[in-house]
């Protein structure tokens, strides 16, 4: 657990901070090469990742300080409200400001939607691997106690009390660089609009909903009949994906004659 990578002056910069600006670059760099392939300008992806970062920021902000009002903010400064540099972001939230302020954009600019979503999807879940390692480094979103050899210790100080945790954050790293890695190989195999960005929907709730089941860090008021807030939000996302899917699919096959 190292949350401060270095300070500039006197202002200490952290490396969740950091992590998330590589998640960024990263994104950027790969699916603007992504889009080559499907003719979109890289200039497109560009503009469409800046309006992506802010929707995800204020949107993962938004539901984490609304969940944990009461246990880290009601009490304190309003400004650390918007001290994210601090942690505190929820994944769907991001996830869910990604998505309007996105389609918000590409239907403002007349771009279209799915396929940019198609070139996107498998960056997002690449960003989602350095976001993990953020955690990781910050300390947060830490796992349950086990006795496995490969469980990990944070510092003595730590919530965890220096007990063996699962590394809940090394499982959801290596589950979305593995989904990085198929949603890629999908994209130059695709068949229509809107397959790629279905099936993150569909298989990144199953990765989340398994990482979830390790992890230790939820207050006792958010798991609800032993289910995580996210794993409840991971089901409305697998059957969003499964709609998406058979909704592309079906139209894909309608038009498929008339070429």
């Amino acid at each position: 657990m190292h949350p401060i990578a270095f300070y500039f002056g006197s202002l200490p910069v952290r490396w969740y901070g950091v992590m998330m600006a590589m998640a960024f670059m990263a994104g950027l760099w790969t699916a603007t090469r992504r889009a080559r392939l499907a003719n979109v300008s890289g200039e497109a992806i560009a503009d469409t990742m800046l309006w992506l970062m802010i929707g995800s920021i204020v949107g993962a902000r938004f539901v984490y300080v609304t969940t944990y009002w009461k246990q880290e903010f009601a009490n304190g400064p309003f400004s650390e409200v918007f001290m994210i540099q601090h942690g505190g972001l929820v994944y769907y939230g991001g996830l869910i400001g990604a998505t309007l302020a996105g389609i918000g954009y590409l239907v403002w600019k007349k771009l279209p939607v799915w396929k940019i979503a198609d070139i996107l999807a498998p960056s997002i879940a690449l960003g989602s691997v350095f976001g993990r390692v953020g955690c990781l480094l910050n300390g947060c979103c830490y796992g349950r106690p086990c006795n496995l050899p490969w469980a990990i210790h944070f510092p003595a100080d730590h919530e965890t009390h220096g007990g063996a945790v699962h590394p809940t954050e090394v499982y959801d790293g290596l589950l979305n660089l593995i989904l990085y890695i198929g949603l890629a190989w999908l994209f130059r195999r695709r068949k229509f609009d809107g397959q790629v960005f279905a099936m993150y929907l569909i298989v990144y709730s199953i990765f989340r909903s398994i990482a979830e089941a390790f992890r230790g860090d939820y207050p006792a008021d958010h798991i609800h009949n032993g289910f995580t807030s996210a794993q409840l939000v991971s089901l409305p996302m697998l059957v969003a994906g499964l709609a998406l899917m058979f909704f592309f699919s079906r139209r894909a096959r309608k038009i498929e004659p008339a070429k």
